[in-house]
């Protein structure tokens, strides 16, 4: 009989972990029509009040997710021609009623999965993974920054 080691953290477990739950969260939002990059754009709207500006949401998503300024901004055009957002002026746009609606709908589905998926670790476990995953992504950001550490 074998036996199965639990793997010391590293990136390639991190990602699958990431990997895995994206996905999770992906499912759940594809019969309201949106896309993980979208859910963001929304959520992030939502906690600016329901309006923030092009820029703001786009480099929230470039900074979080180190993703292409291109790629960024996508997900506001297609919520706008959706007419998930509307555009106030040249930069700002806000959530329309059924943005709002959708939003409000899809919110707490990461929170369920999250829910679902840690569920049985305690609170030291979660608190430590926290801890180390934290400090791991101080470094990369600081390496992708040029500074020394």
């Amino acid at each position: 009989m074998s036996t199965v080691t639990t793997p010391s953290v590293n990136g390639q477990v991190v990602a699958l972990a990431h990997y895995a739950t994206k996905a999770v969260l992906e499912q759940a939002l594809a019969p309201a029509g949106l896309t993980y990059l979208q859910s963001l754009s929304l959520n992030f709207t939502s906690v600016q009040g329901g309006s923030a500006t092009r820029e703001s949401i786009a480099g929230r998503l470039r900074d979080a997710l180190k993703i292409e300024e291109a790629a960024a901004l996508a997900p506001v055009v297609e919520l706008l021609e959706a007419g998930l957002l509307e555009a106030v002026d040249e930069s700002v746009v806000r959530l329309t009623e059924q943005g709002r609606a959708l939003q409000e709908e899809t919110s707490g589905y990461g929170a369920a999965i999250a829910a679902r998926v840690y569920a049985g670790f305690t609170p030291e476990e979660l608190a430590t993974a926290g801890r180390v995953l934290s400090i791991v992504t101080a470094r990369a950001n600081a390496e992708l920054a040029g500074e020394e550490r």
